[in-house]
C-alpha cells in the first residue's frame, strides 16, 4: 500500500481519513486522485469545499471529506514552524496532541499519523488491531464503546515496541489483515502467535472481538423530481449541518411519511432510505425556492449521493432524456 511506504504526514493522513470506515479496495483509487489533485495540504486548503465533496462523491460519510478540508486550512492557517521549502511548504503537525486537535482526527488516527510519519512511540488501532489484540488476550469487552476503547487502549500499550512503533504497529494491522481474520476457518492451527493466544485457549477467538448492539435502522421515505427541458435540469443543495449529505445537491426532494414500496433502497450507518425519481418533462423551468437550473452536461461538476447517482444510471438519464 502506498501510504506504507512513504513517512509523508499529508499522505498518510489523507489516506488514514480515506479509510476510515472505507475498504482499502474501494479507498486506493481515491487516496490517488486525491493525492494527484492536491499534491500538499496547502494545495487542498487552497481548494473549494464543494471541488473536494465533488472528488469525495460516492464514499459516503461526507463529514470525513468536510472535516478533511478544513483539517488542511488549520494547517496552513496555523502554521506549524517555518517554510522547510523553497516554495512556502509548511510543516505538517508533529506532535500527537497537535494531531488530536486536526478536526476527524480521533486517538486512533492521530496515533496511526505519529507512529508511520515519525516512529513516534503511539499505537494504531484499527479494526485489524482490536480483533488481534481481542483474540490474543480473550478480551470479551465491546471495542466500540468509550469504555471498551480504554481498555484495548491500555492493552496496546502494554504490546507496543516503543522503539520502533513504526513497524510494530505496521506488523499488527496486517497480520490482521490477512492472517487474523474475521472469519478465520483454520487459520488458528498454523498460527504462529497460537501458543500465547488466549482466544485460542480458550475455544473464543471465532467469537471476538465483540461490539455493543447496533442501533434500530430508522426508516425515512424521498421522492425526487427530475425536471427536464432536454437541455437543462434543477437541483438544489441540501442545507442541514445535522442531516444527511449536508452540502451535497440533489433533485428536487420531498420526504414523507408513507409506508409505500419505493423503487430504490440506500441503507446508511443509522438509517434506511427509500426513494423514488419522477422524471417530469417541460418547456419551462419551474421556479422552486433554493433550486438551481444548470445544464445537464454540467451535472458532473457537482457532488452527489451514491443514491442519486445510481438513479441516474439505472434511469439511464442523458441531456437527451
Amino acid at each position: 500500500m502506498p501510504w506504507r511506504e512513504t513517512n509523508d504526514p499529508y499522505a498518510i493522513w489523507l489516506s488514514e481519513i480515506i479509510l476510515q470506515q472505507t475498504r482499502v479496495v474501494q479507498g486506493m483509487d481515491y487516496y490517488m486522485r486525491f493525492l494527484n489533485h492536491w499534491p500538499t495540504v496547502e494545495a487542498l486548503a487552497a481548494a473549494d469545499e464543494a471541488e473536494v465533496l465533488r472528488e469525495w462523491q460516492g464514499l459516503g460519510y461526507y463529514s470525513r471529506a468536510r472535516n478533511l478540508h478544513k483539517a488542511a486550512k488549520q494547517i496552513v492557517e496555523t502554521g506549524y514552524g517555518l517554510p522547510v521549502t523553497g516554495d512556502g511548504g509548511h510543516l505538517f503537525p508533529r506532535t500527537f496532541d497537535e494531531l488530536r486537535a486536526l478536526p476527524g482526527v480521533g486517538d486512533y488516527t492521530a496515533g496511526a499519523i505519529a507512529s508511520f510519519a515519525y516512529n513516534l512511540p503511539y499505537p494504531a488501532m484499527d479494526g485489524n488491531v482490536y480483533r488481534v489484540v481481542a483474540r490474543l488476550l480473550d478480551i470479551d469487552e465491546a471495542f466500540d464503546t468509550s469504555a471498551g476503547k480504554k481498555l484495548f487502549h491500555q492493552k496496546i500499550e502494554t504490546l507496543l515496541d516503543r522503539d520502533n512503533p513504526r513497524l510494530f504497529n505496521s506488523a499488527i494491522m496486517e497480520f490482521g489483515a490477512l492472517y487474523c481474520t474475521p472469519v478465520l476457518g483454520d487459520a488458528c492451527a498454523s498460527c504462529p502467535l497460537q501458543a500465547m493466544c488466549l482466544g485460542y485457549a480458550h475455544g473464543t477467538a471465532e467469537v471476538l472481538p465483540v461490539r455493543k448492539p447496533r442501533p434500530k435502522v430508522r426508516d425515512r421515505w424521498f421522492t425526487y423530481t427530475i425536471y427536464t427541458d432536454g437541455t437543462r435540469t434543477l437541483i438544489q443543495r441540501r442545507e442541514n449541518p445535522k442531516d444527511i449529505w449536508y452540502h451535497l445537491y440533489e433533485f428536487p426532494c420531498e420526504e414523507s411519511q408513507t409506508e409505500d414500496k419505493y423503487p430504490f433502497t440506500h441503507v446508511l450507518s443509522h438509517q434506511k432510505l427509500h426513494a423514488r425519481f419522477i422524471v417530469r418533462k417541460v418547456q419551462k423551468m419551474p421556479d422552486i425556492a433554493g433550486t438551481l437550473v444548470i445544464r445537464w452536461e454540467d451535472l458532473n461538476d457537482y457532488a452527489l449521493s451514491r443514491l442519486t447517482l445510481r438513479a441516474l444510471d439505472t434511469l439511464r438519464l442523458t441531456p437527451q432524456n
